[in-house]
Protein backbone atom coordinates (compact mmCIF):
# COMPACT_ATOMS: atom_id res chain seq x y z
CA UNK A 1 0.00 0.00 0.00
CA UNK A 2 2.85 2.18 -0.13
CA UNK A 3 2.55 5.52 -1.68
CA UNK A 4 -1.49 4.96 -2.53
CA UNK A 5 -2.35 7.90 -0.17
CA UNK A 6 0.56 10.08 -1.41
CA UNK A 7 -0.44 13.81 -0.97
CA UNK A 8 -3.40 13.23 1.25
CA UNK A 9 -2.96 14.72 4.36
CA UNK A 10 -3.92 13.41 7.85
CA UNK A 11 -5.26 13.98 11.50
CA UNK A 12 -4.90 11.98 13.87
CA UNK A 13 -6.58 11.75 17.57
CA UNK A 14 -4.72 9.75 19.94
CA UNK A 15 -2.00 9.58 17.69
CA UNK A 16 0.90 9.81 20.23
CA UNK A 17 0.08 6.10 21.51
CA UNK A 18 -1.74 2.90 20.69
CA UNK A 19 -3.89 2.37 18.10
CA UNK A 20 -3.49 5.96 17.34
CA UNK A 21 -0.24 5.68 16.84
CA UNK A 22 -0.07 2.58 14.82
CA UNK A 23 -2.83 4.14 12.29
CA UNK A 24 -0.43 7.16 11.87
CA UNK A 25 2.42 4.93 11.25
CA UNK A 26 0.63 3.02 8.77
CA UNK A 27 -0.87 6.22 6.80
CA UNK A 28 2.83 7.66 7.15
CA UNK A 29 4.15 4.34 5.21
CA UNK A 30 1.04 4.93 2.57
CA UNK A 31 1.96 8.70 1.81
CA UNK A 32 0.21 10.68 3.74
CA UNK A 33 1.47 13.36 5.76
CA UNK A 34 0.77 12.93 9.37
CA UNK A 35 -0.86 15.66 12.38
CA UNK A 36 -0.95 13.28 15.67
CA UNK A 37 -2.17 14.87 18.49
CA UNK A 38 -2.94 13.36 21.88
CA UNK A 39 -3.22 14.56 25.60
CA UNK A 40 -0.25 14.74 27.28
CA UNK A 41 1.00 15.73 30.88
CA UNK A 42 -0.54 12.93 32.55
CA UNK A 43 -0.55 14.10 36.40
CA UNK A 44 -3.49 16.72 35.14
CA UNK A 45 -6.79 16.21 35.30
CA UNK A 46 -7.05 12.39 36.04
CA UNK A 47 -10.36 11.16 37.37
CA UNK A 48 -9.96 7.12 37.76
CA UNK A 49 -10.17 6.55 34.26
CA UNK A 50 -7.39 4.36 32.12
CA UNK A 51 -5.97 6.14 29.27
CA UNK A 52 -2.43 6.05 28.90
CA UNK A 53 -1.57 9.42 28.28
CA UNK A 54 1.67 10.47 27.13
CA UNK A 55 4.23 12.61 28.46
CA UNK A 56 5.53 15.48 26.93
CA UNK A 57 8.92 13.97 26.03
CA UNK A 58 7.38 11.49 23.90
CA UNK A 59 6.38 13.86 21.55
CA UNK A 60 9.71 14.29 19.84
CA UNK A 61 10.43 10.43 19.74
CA UNK A 62 6.71 10.28 18.03
CA UNK A 63 7.91 12.84 15.39
CA UNK A 64 10.82 11.60 14.12
CA UNK A 65 9.60 8.22 14.03
CA UNK A 66 6.81 9.07 11.89
CA UNK A 67 9.35 11.38 9.76
CA UNK A 68 11.43 8.40 8.53
CA UNK A 69 8.80 7.88 6.36
CA UNK A 70 10.11 10.71 4.36
CA UNK A 71 5.90 12.38 4.68
CA UNK A 72 5.64 16.39 6.68
CA UNK A 73 4.66 15.68 9.99
CA UNK A 74 3.05 17.44 12.96
CA UNK A 75 2.73 16.01 16.89
CA UNK A 76 1.53 17.97 19.97
CA UNK A 77 -0.68 18.00 23.00
CA UNK A 78 -4.42 18.02 21.96
CA UNK A 79 -7.00 18.41 23.89
CA UNK A 80 -10.30 17.01 22.44
CA UNK A 81 -12.49 18.31 25.49
CA UNK A 82 -11.50 21.63 25.00
CA UNK A 83 -12.45 23.75 21.56
CA UNK A 84 -9.74 26.51 21.88
CA UNK A 85 -6.97 23.12 22.31
CA UNK A 86 -8.47 21.78 19.30
CA UNK A 87 -8.09 24.78 17.64
CA UNK A 88 -4.88 25.52 18.31
CA UNK A 89 -3.82 21.74 17.13
CA UNK A 90 -5.66 22.21 13.72
CA UNK A 91 -3.86 25.53 13.55
CA UNK A 92 -0.38 24.46 13.95
CA UNK A 93 -1.17 20.52 12.08
CA UNK A 94 -2.78 22.91 8.96
CA UNK A 95 0.83 25.17 8.80
CA UNK A 96 2.90 21.73 8.76
CA UNK A 97 0.58 19.16 6.74
CA UNK A 98 -1.81 21.41 4.79
CA UNK A 99 -5.62 20.96 4.57
CA UNK A 100 -6.71 17.65 6.38
CA UNK A 101 -8.23 15.04 3.88
CA UNK A 102 -8.15 12.46 6.65
CA UNK A 103 -9.97 12.80 10.04
CA UNK A 104 -9.21 9.27 12.35
CA UNK A 105 -10.99 9.90 15.62
CA UNK A 106 -8.76 7.51 18.05
CA UNK A 107 -8.56 9.47 21.52
CA UNK A 108 -10.42 7.12 24.10
CA UNK A 109 -10.63 6.32 27.47
CA UNK A 110 -12.58 3.60 29.56
CA UNK A 111 -13.23 3.25 33.73
CA UNK A 112 -13.60 0.11 35.46
CA UNK A 113 -16.69 1.15 37.24
CA UNK A 114 -20.45 0.14 37.77
CA UNK A 115 -23.05 2.73 37.00
CA UNK A 116 -23.09 3.66 40.13
CA UNK A 117 -19.53 3.82 40.96
CA UNK A 118 -19.44 7.01 38.38
CA UNK A 119 -18.82 10.21 39.48
CA UNK A 120 -20.08 12.94 37.44
CA UNK A 121 -16.75 13.93 36.75
CA UNK A 122 -15.52 10.40 35.68
CA UNK A 123 -18.62 9.95 33.71
CA UNK A 124 -18.60 12.98 31.78
CA UNK A 125 -14.98 12.85 31.30
CA UNK A 126 -15.29 9.56 29.45
CA UNK A 127 -18.08 11.15 27.59
CA UNK A 128 -16.76 14.05 26.47
CA UNK A 129 -13.79 12.23 25.61
CA UNK A 130 -14.67 9.14 23.18
CA UNK A 131 -18.02 10.95 21.75
CA UNK A 132 -17.86 15.03 21.69
CA UNK A 133 -14.02 15.25 21.16
CA UNK A 134 -15.09 12.99 17.94
CA UNK A 135 -18.01 15.19 17.42
CA UNK A 136 -15.65 18.51 17.57
CA UNK A 137 -13.21 17.51 15.60
CA UNK A 138 -15.44 16.69 12.87
CA UNK A 139 -16.81 19.56 13.22
CA UNK A 140 -13.70 21.31 12.62
CA UNK A 141 -12.50 19.26 9.35
CA UNK A 142 -15.59 18.21 8.11
CA UNK A 143 -16.64 21.71 6.07
CA UNK A 144 -13.08 21.25 4.43
CA UNK A 145 -13.71 18.41 2.75
CA UNK A 146 -17.26 18.68 1.71
CA UNK A 147 -15.24 22.06 0.31
CA UNK A 148 -12.59 20.38 -1.87
CA UNK A 149 -14.81 16.74 -2.72
CA UNK A 150 -12.72 14.63 -1.15
CA UNK A 151 -12.57 13.48 2.62
CA UNK A 152 -12.20 10.32 4.75
CA UNK A 153 -13.67 10.21 8.74
CA UNK A 154 -12.49 6.87 10.40
CA UNK A 155 -13.92 7.14 13.94
CA UNK A 156 -12.37 4.38 16.22
CA UNK A 157 -15.52 2.73 18.22
CA UNK A 158 -15.77 -0.70 19.88
CA UNK A 159 -18.11 -3.81 19.52
CA UNK A 160 -19.10 -2.37 22.96
CA UNK A 161 -21.26 -0.13 20.70
CA UNK A 162 -23.50 -2.76 19.88
CA UNK A 163 -22.61 -5.48 22.82
CA UNK A 164 -23.14 -4.16 26.92
CA UNK A 165 -19.67 -4.82 28.99
CA UNK A 166 -20.82 -5.11 32.57
CA UNK A 167 -18.66 -1.79 34.88
CA UNK A 168 -18.01 -0.01 31.59
CA UNK A 169 -21.31 1.57 30.93
CA UNK A 170 -20.02 5.13 30.20
CA UNK A 171 -17.79 3.82 27.35
CA UNK A 172 -20.73 1.88 26.10
CA UNK A 173 -22.21 4.44 26.30
CA UNK A 174 -19.93 6.97 24.37
CA UNK A 175 -19.23 4.28 21.71
CA UNK A 176 -22.71 3.49 20.84
CA UNK A 177 -23.28 7.51 20.11
CA UNK A 178 -20.68 7.17 18.21
CA UNK A 179 -21.66 5.04 16.08
CA UNK A 180 -24.48 7.57 15.58
CA UNK A 181 -22.94 10.26 14.89
CA UNK A 182 -20.39 8.57 12.02
CA UNK A 183 -23.97 7.09 10.51
CA UNK A 184 -25.23 11.26 10.22
CA UNK A 185 -21.77 12.39 8.84
CA UNK A 186 -21.62 9.95 6.33
CA UNK A 187 -24.50 11.06 4.97
CA UNK A 188 -24.01 14.65 5.04
CA UNK A 189 -20.86 13.50 3.47
CA UNK A 190 -22.09 11.60 0.83
CA UNK A 191 -22.94 13.69 -1.73
CA UNK A 192 -19.32 15.49 -1.48
CA UNK A 193 -16.96 12.52 -1.63
CA UNK A 194 -16.39 12.27 2.23
CA UNK A 195 -17.14 9.23 3.63
CA UNK A 196 -17.25 7.85 7.60
CA UNK A 197 -17.02 4.68 8.74
CA UNK A 198 -16.74 3.03 12.30
CA UNK A 199 -13.83 0.34 12.77
CA UNK A 200 -15.09 -1.34 16.34
CA UNK A 201 -12.31 -3.87 17.37
CA UNK A 202 -12.93 -5.79 20.39
CA UNK A 203 -9.72 -5.79 23.38
CA UNK A 204 -6.84 -4.63 21.06
CA UNK A 205 -3.85 -4.93 23.07
CA UNK A 206 -2.57 -1.43 24.15
CA UNK A 207 -1.02 0.19 27.16
CA UNK A 208 -4.85 1.57 27.68
CA UNK A 209 -5.94 -2.55 27.60
CA UNK A 210 -3.40 -2.85 29.63
CA UNK A 211 -4.51 -0.26 32.24
CA UNK A 212 -8.05 -0.83 32.11
CA UNK A 213 -7.21 -4.88 32.94
CA UNK A 214 -5.30 -4.23 35.99
CA UNK A 215 -8.33 -2.05 37.20
CA UNK A 216 -10.53 -5.45 36.53
CA UNK A 217 -7.49 -7.22 38.94
CA UNK A 218 -7.70 -4.38 41.45
CA UNK A 219 -11.86 -4.95 41.55
CA UNK A 220 -12.01 -8.91 41.33
CA UNK A 221 -9.08 -9.65 43.97
CA UNK A 222 -8.26 -12.96 43.85
CA UNK A 223 -4.22 -12.29 43.31
CA UNK A 224 -4.17 -12.45 39.26
CA UNK A 225 -1.40 -11.04 37.66
CA UNK A 226 -1.79 -8.76 34.88
CA UNK A 227 -0.27 -11.41 32.40
CA UNK A 228 -2.56 -13.96 33.68
CA UNK A 229 -5.47 -11.98 33.04
CA UNK A 230 -4.23 -11.02 29.65
CA UNK A 231 -3.80 -14.60 28.43
CA UNK A 232 -7.05 -14.97 29.82
CA UNK A 233 -8.61 -12.74 27.56
CA UNK A 234 -7.17 -13.99 24.80
CA UNK A 235 -8.06 -17.76 25.41
CA UNK A 236 -11.27 -16.32 25.40
CA UNK A 237 -11.30 -15.35 21.91
CA UNK A 238 -11.94 -17.53 19.14
CA UNK A 239 -8.73 -17.26 17.72
CA UNK A 240 -7.17 -17.64 20.87
CA UNK A 241 -5.30 -14.23 20.49
CA UNK A 242 -5.53 -10.52 21.28
CA UNK A 243 -6.33 -7.97 18.15
CA UNK A 244 -2.87 -6.06 17.16
CA UNK A 245 -2.72 -2.45 16.84
CA UNK A 246 -1.78 -3.02 13.03
CA UNK A 247 -4.94 -4.59 12.28
CA UNK A 248 -6.76 -1.84 12.84
CA UNK A 249 -3.87 0.63 11.20
CA UNK A 250 -4.28 -2.02 7.71
CA UNK A 251 -8.12 -1.16 7.81
CA UNK A 252 -7.65 2.62 8.15
CA UNK A 253 -5.64 2.65 5.35
CA UNK A 254 -7.90 0.41 3.16
CA UNK A 255 -10.42 2.86 3.72
CA UNK A 256 -8.79 5.66 3.20
CA UNK A 257 -8.04 4.84 -0.32
CA UNK A 258 -10.17 5.42 -3.69
CA UNK A 259 -11.02 1.42 -3.33
CA UNK A 260 -13.21 2.07 -0.73
CA UNK A 261 -14.96 5.19 -1.76
CA UNK A 262 -18.30 3.02 -1.74
CA UNK A 263 -17.69 1.73 2.25
CA UNK A 264 -19.40 4.16 4.15
CA UNK A 265 -21.81 4.72 7.41
CA UNK A 266 -20.67 1.20 8.36
CA UNK A 267 -19.65 -0.26 11.42
CA UNK A 268 -17.01 -2.79 10.48
CA UNK A 269 -15.75 -5.26 13.95
CA UNK A 270 -12.66 -6.37 13.67
CA UNK A 271 -12.96 -9.13 17.18
CA UNK A 272 -11.64 -12.33 15.93
CA UNK A 273 -15.09 -13.89 15.90
CA UNK A 274 -16.23 -12.76 19.21
CA UNK A 275 -19.24 -11.23 20.26
CA UNK A 276 -17.32 -8.69 22.20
Amino acid sequence: MTGQLKGRSAVITGGLTGQGLAIAEALAGAGAHVAVGSFVREAVGRQGDAAAYPDPEEITGVRAGLARFGVKVHAGHLDVRDSASIADFAAAAGAACGPADILVNAAGTTAEQPVSGHSDELWLKIIDTNLNGAFRMTRTYLPGMIARKWGRVINIGSTAATVGWKDNPAYCTSKSGLLGLTRCVALEGAPHGVTAVMISPTWVETELMRRNVQQVIDREGGGRTLEDAMADIARQNPQNRIIQPDEIASLTVFLCGEGARGITMENIQISGGALW
